[in-house]
């Protein structure tokens, strides 16, 4: 075991990957071929192919590390197919981190393989869009147009989309355009109305802030109830999440920078995130920025401040008068809280918390939905394979709210249900504990 620990020189010198973050030795070779992995991986489940579960993939990443191969296409099309759920993760009695192996490997296909033209500039336009809150919001401006004026019902009906190929998949999930005017109804500073608990940070994030602006009024004022005064720093932006998952490292570097240094301005105890991807990544800013002198103490400072808004409600019993909500509910987990955050008891606990809920635990709720970052935009057929096994546990459920506190999993859900023909509405948590205050405002003893 100590020989097989040690790379060899000659390896190491005839290494596909360059000196920068590549792949942990060390991470890998914690791998002990179990395969206790592959019934977790919702890639294997759907391909079948051993080069699409972790062992697999992990057996390609140590053989272009060992310099048995190099970053080919094959090797980078299994790279990228995989959802980065980490549900193996959970799964793996060795606790390999397959995680930040899969980023770092992602990191060395972006500095050392070319992509053809338009793969690059599918990319480029969806990555590009997705981290800048205000590109974001002149395209769906675009895309709200192109949705009210009776455009979109037109072309669908035309059956023109399949001549697009992958853009008509990825117009299929478009979810419905909201008043993008509510972006800017977030107040900077929301002040706590009981007993004060503390003062906490609020990241706005990009989808977050632009598709769904009434999750983040909902967590202000939610939090506000409960007694924080809530700060949502003005300046900020992507937190670098989306980045990270694709392997564009340096890039995830540098907003996680501006996010750390947003956020120490605002002198909060705590940075709270309501969508699950974003609150992984930040957690892990100190892993992410640990070679960088001037910043890597401070982001795993920074790291130990971020929670889950569940995680902040579920701390103490929730505060003011709750109205009863008469619905039957079921929780989808998002991967990154699940998976990458360990969070699994404070979502539940804060759902049953609510009067006249009917709570509904889901099969699978732990598994893949298939939105996976930009996953189900790149690579819409498997995305959508994965979904479908995600809208059967629902149907099963006979649920008539499902909840999830991850903005590409609410798209994903609701796009899926929606063409489906299901009655099922999607929601984030900390709405259905906003509907909640709602009614009780409006009871008598309110």
């Amino acid at each position: 075991m100590v020989m097989a620990s040690q790379p060899t020189a000659q390896a190491a010198h005839k290494s596909a990957f360059d000196a920068i973050d590549p792949p942990d030795t060390e991470l890998y070779l914690d791998c002990i071929h179990c395969g206790f992995c592959l019934p977790a991986c919702p890639t294997y489940r759907i391909l079948g192919n051993e080069l699409d579960s972790p062992r697999g993939r992990i057996y390609l990443i140590r053989a272009v590390s060992e310099g048995k191969i190099g970053i080919s296409d094959s090797f980078v099309r299994h790279m990228q197919l995989c959802l980065v759920c980490r549900a193996c993760e959970t799964a793996c009695p060795s606790g390999v981190q397959f995680g930040h192996l899969m980023e770092t490997a992602r990191g060395q296909v972006k500095r050392n393989y070319t992509y053809s033209p338009a793969e690059r500039r599918l990319r480029d336009f969806i990555l590009s869009n997705f981290t800048d809150a205000d590109r974001l919001m002149w395209l769906l401006r675009a895309l709200r147009l192109y949705q009210r004026s009776g455009l979109q019902a037109l072309v669908r009906a035309s059956g023109l989309l399949t001549l697009f190929g992958r853009l008509g998949q990825m117009e299929g999930l478009m979810p419905s355009i909201p008043d993008l005017s509510l972006r800017h109804a977030l107040p900077e500073v929301t002040p706590a109305i009981r007993p004060t608990r503390g003062r906490v940070g609020l990241l706005a994030g990009c989808v977050q802030s632009v598709l769904f602006p009434g999750v983040n009024l909902a967590t202000a004022r939610v939090l506000s109830e409960n007694g924080y005064e809530v700060v949502a720093p003005k300046g900020q932006g992507c937190c670098g999440s989306l980045l990270i998952h694709e392997g564009e490292r340096e890039r995830g570097k540098a907003f996680a920078r501006k996010t750390i240094e947003i956020f120490e301005r605002a002198e909060i105890d705590t940075v709270v995130v309501n969508a699950a991807g974003c609150g992984s990544a930040m957690k892990a800013y100190g892993d992410l920025l640990h070679g960088d002198p001037q910043y890597a103490t401070r982001a795993a400072t920074f790291g130990k401040k971020v929670k889950d808004i569940s995680e902040v409600l579920a701390a103490a019993p929730i505060n003011g008068k709750l109205g009863s909500l008469p619905l039957r509910v079921t929780y989808q987990e998002p991967c990154h809280l699940v998976h990458g955050q360990r969070v699994r008891v404070a979502p539940r606990t804060v759902i049953r918390s609510i009067p006249g809920i009917q709570f509904i635990e889901m099969k699978e709720s732990d598994v893949c939905c298939g939105s996976a970052g930009i996953y189900n935009l790149i690579h819409p057929t498997e995305a959508r394979q994965v979904l479908e096994r995600k809208l059967d546990r629902i149907a099963e459920s006979g649920a008539d709210v499902v909840v999830s506190g991850n903005p590409g999993c609410l798209i994903q859900l609701d796009v899926g249900m929606k063409r489906r023909g299901m009655k099922v509405r999607v929601a984030h948590p900390v709405e259905l504990l906003a509907w909640s205050y709602d009614a009780g405002a409006g009871s008598p003893d309110g």
